[in-house]
């Protein structure tokens, strides 16, 4: 008999080993200790903050009005967040995300507002824009090796001329579109956000139950049936909590214009969540991805196709910028030549840092621009609400940038000690 058939399930083998559920906190907190800490401090982090503002402002921060402003203030930077978890995967940079989502924006403004063109054709002239960007940096970094800071460093200053170009000083692009200004502004009719609700717990079981059937199928060691439905639990609760609380009427004055239901941009966020987290770890070019970001010498001699992939990362991350511009403009009403400046691109850094992903590539998911996007909009809303004032926000912003970036550092050091990397 041969090694490998040795080895093989058969039909007489005791079922794969199941974790339960303690058993999975165990494994769980030996992986933190290990180095992989994963999500974690950004999820303790916003659990802190919301508890902290909620105890100093109990009413003006907890009430739905100001939940649901507080997800339209993040979207544009959790969606730019989003782009740039791909390059941080390479162990890249882009400076230039911000204003690439000003141009994209004020080129979808020009066609829309100054040659009404419909709000589809405008939407696709902002994505080409930003998929122009994308190329041309991409090319330059991973063609010709030029370090992506210089590149995106360019871009940064040349992109914020071609805005005030396009612009012009202190001008302004309004933006009239129903459709347009509805993305970032509107809400969802309540019954659509219970039906998101369901379809989205839905289709998270659908995962959890596919991957525990498929492991038990291939002779694998997996996590017991209690430990999966605790997951699928946890999440419908938590969603759940959220939706309803998002579908109670938030309006000063109700007969005149009621406001409730889960904000529109949310629809989007979960759409880019669920497609680009698909794209990262159920396809080969996600896994090139990781490849690249954690070696790119051994990715290039396992025959990946490294410039490709850096060049598709730099698209995305531009792409998804433009579609952060998108939001920012439709919050706005307006596209102006600040519009993706300011703090936007580090706010968007920050994120996706604080979130969980690495700086020094090959660790990170799409998930952690949100939660990290979040961390960044809770500080913001909160600071805020306590009348502080911009200096005291930047600062506390940057304390939190700085612990987890720190965070990130002292995980790969005892992940390489404990021989887990």
């Amino acid at each position: 008999m041969t090694a490998s058939a040795a080895t093989a399930v058969q039909p007489n083998d005791p079922p794969p080993e199941k974790v339960g559920i303690g058993g999975a906190a165990r494994e769980y907190v030996d992986r933190v200790r290990g180095g992989d800490v994963g999500a974690l401090p950004a999820v303790l982090g916003l659990a802190v903050l919301i508890t902290v503002f909620a105890i100093l402002r109990p009413v003006s921060f907890t009430n739905a009005f100001n939940f649901a402003n507080l997800i339209h203030q993040a979207a544009a930077v959790i969606v730019i967040a989003m782009g740039l978890v791909f390059v941080l995967l390479l162990g890249e940079i882009d400076l230039s995300a911000g204003f690439t989502a000003g141009t994209a924006a004020a080129i979808m403004g020009i066609a829309a507002t100054r040659n009404d063109w419909p709000w589809w054709a405008a939407v696709l002239a902002c994505l080409a824009t930003g998929a122009v960007v994308g190329t041309c940096i991409g090319l330059l970094v991973a063609r010709l090796g030029i370090p992506s800071f210089v590149v995106t460093l360019a871009a940064f200053l040349g992109l914020q001329g071609v805005l005030l170009k396009l612009i012009g000083e202190g001008g302004t692009i309004p933006i009239r579109d129903d459709v347009l200004l509805a993305i970032n502004n509107e809400d969802l009719p309540v019954w659509l956000g219970w039906a998101l609700y369901a379809v989205t717990v839905g289709l998270f079981a659908a995962v959890l139950l596919r991957r525990y059937a498929g492991r038990r199928a291939s002779g694998l060691p997996t996590q017991g049936m209690p430990v999966v439905l605790v997951k699928i639990g946890s999440v419908a609760l938590l969603l759940g909590l959220a939706t309803l609380f998002l579908s109670r009427e938030r309006s000063r004055n109700p007969e005149a214009a009621s406001i409730k239901g889960l904000p529109m941009v949310v629809l989007l966020l979960l759409v880019l969540l669920v497609v680009l987290t698909f794209l990262l770890s159920r396809t080969p070019f996600g896994r090139h991805v990781y490849a690249v970001g954690g070696n790119t010498e051994a990715a290039r001699r396992a025959g990946i196709n490294v410039w490709k992939v850096k060049l598709i990362c730099f698209v995305i991350s531009s792409s998804l910028a433009a579609v952060g511009g998108i939001m920012l403009a439709s919050r706005d009403n307006s596209i102006s030549p600040t519009t993706g400046g300011a703090s936007t691109l580090l706010y968007a850094v920050g994120a996706a840092v604080i979130g969980g992903t690495s700086l020094f590539g090959g660790k990170g998911r799409v998930i952690d621009a949100i939660l990290g996007g979040l961390v960044i909009a809770v500080i913001i809303n909160g600071m805020g609400l306590l009348n502080q004032p911009s200096s005291v926000v930047f600062i506390v912003t940057g304390i939190v940038l700085l612990v987890a970036a720190s965070v990130d550092a002292l995980s790969r050091r005892r992940a390489a000690s404990s021989g887990r990397v």
